[in-house]
C-alpha cells in the first residue's frame, strides 16, 4: 500500500502539541497527544472572532480609552453626565481606580494602561491629564479646544490628536511636554475614529456630515486614501500603525441606526470581518494593540452599555484530517 512518504517524498512530522506560528502554514503532522493527523491553515483577520469579556462597573459612552485587550483603561464619558470615573481591565474584569481631576465626556485617549493621556472633551475643552498607573495629573493644555470625540493615538511621550469639535481639522503633536500644531486634516470632522502612532496614523469616518472618508498620516501630512465600506461615525478603533487596524460598530445616521459592522484595514483596502455581537457607537478601544490578532470594544451607546467584547484572530487555524 502506498504511503504518504512514498507518494510525496516527505515524512509526516510528529508533534506533541499543535503549532501556533504562521511559518508552519501548510504543515501536515501527527499530533501524538490527540493521536490525530492534522494540518495548518492560514489564520488572520478573516477568521477572527469576538467573545464576551467582563462588564464595566459603570456603563458609559464616549469615554477615553488606552491600552491593550488584557491591560486596558477607560476614563470619563457620559454616565450620563460628564464623568471622572476611571476603570482598569485585566483581561477578565474591570476595577475602579482613581478618578480624573476633571469630569468630561467625548474625550480623547491614548497610551497604555499604566501610562495614559486624556485630552480635551466636553467641559474642559483644552485640559489634558496624564495617568501614571495610580493617579491623574494635569499637564500642558491643548492649543485648540476640542470635544465631540476627537481622536488621539500614540504614547504619553509621542502622541497625536486630530479632529473634534464642529468639523475641526486641526492636528496637534505631543512630545511629552507640549503640544504643537502641525498640518491639518484635509477634511475637518468630529466624532472620528482612528488608530496608529504620532508618525503613522489613520483617521476614519466622522461627521459634519457623516462620511466614510479615511485619511492617512505619515508623520508630516494627511493623505486621503480608500474609504471604509460603511459610512459611519463614532466607530471604535484599534491598531498600532497606519498599515493595519480595525474599526467596529458606529452609527450611520447620528444615533438612530447603530451598526455591528467591523472592518479591517490592511494598508491598502478595507475588508469586512466578523461583526460585534452588540450594536454600539462611542465604545472604548485599544491604542496599544496589533489589530489583526487582538482588540477590545467596551461600553458605548445605546443606551449606556457596560458589556465588553474581545477580538481574537489566531495566526494559524488547525484542522483535523477526516477519514470520510
Amino acid at each position: 500500500m502506498a504511503t504518504y512518504k512514498s507518494t510525496k517524498g516527505l515524512s509526516v512530522e510528529v508533534l506533541a502539541a499543535d503549532p501556533t506560528t504562521d511559518d508552519t502554514v501548510g504543515l501536515l503532522y501527527l499530533n501524538t497527544t490527540d493521536n490525530e493527523f492534522k494540518y495548518v491553515r492560514p489564520g488572520g483577520p478573516s477568521v477572527g472572532t469576538w467573545a464576551s469579556g467582563g462588564n464595566l462597573n459603570q456603563g458609559r459612552k464616549s469615554a477615553g480609552s488606552a491600552g491593550t485587550q488584557t491591560a486596558n483603561l477607560v476614563y470619563g464619558g457620559d454616565i450620563p453626565s460628564p464623568a471622572a470615573r476611571t476603570e482598569s481591565y485585566n483581561g477578565s474584569s474591570w476595577t475602579e481606580v482613581n478618578d480624573l481631576n476633571t469630569g468630561r465626556r467625548a474625550n480623547a485617549g491614548l497610551g497604555l494602561q499604566t501610562a495614559a493621556i486624556c485630552a480635551g472633551g466636553t467641559g474642559p475643552g483644552i485640559t489634558v491629564e496624564n495617568f501614571n498607573g495610580t493617579s491623574w495629573t494635569e499637564i500642558a493644555e491643548l492649543n485648540t479646544a476640542r470635544d465631540n470625540n476627537a481622536t488621539s493615538v500614540g504614547t504619553t511621550t509621542a502622541g497625536l490628536v486630530f479632529g473634534g469639535s464642529t468639523g475641526l481639522a486641526v492636528t496637534e503633536l505631543w512630545n511629552g511636554s507640549s503640544w504643537t500644531e502641525v498640518n491639518d486634516l484635509n477634511e475637518g470632522r468630529q466624532e472620528t475614529s482612528g488608530f496608529g502612532t504620532n508618525a503613522s496614523a489613520i483617521c476614519a469616518g466622522g461627521t459634519t456630515p457623516i462620511v466614510a472618508d479615511v485619511e492617512s498620516w505619515n508623520g508630516t501630512s494627511w493623505t486621503e486614501i480608500a474609504e471604509m465600506t460603511t459610512t459611519a461615525t463614532l466607530r471604535t478603533g484599534a491598531g498600532s500603525s497606519n498599515t493595519e487596524g480595525l474599526v467596529s460598530g458606529g452609527t450611520t445616521d447620528g444615533g438612530s441606526t447603530v451598526t455591528v459592522n467591523v472592518e479591517y484595514w490592511d494598508g491598502s483596502s478595507w475588508t469586512e470581518v466578523a461583526n460585534i455581537a452588540t450594536a454600539r457607537f462611542g465604545g472604548g478601544g485599544t491604542s496599544g494593540a496589533t489589530a489583526s490578532t487582538s482588540a477590545i470594544c467596551s461600553g458605548g451607546h445605546p443606551p449606556r452599555l457596560a458589556n465588553t467584547e474581545e477580538w481574537t484572530a489566531p495566526d494559524v487555524v488547525i484542522k483535523t484530517v477526516s477519514d470520510s
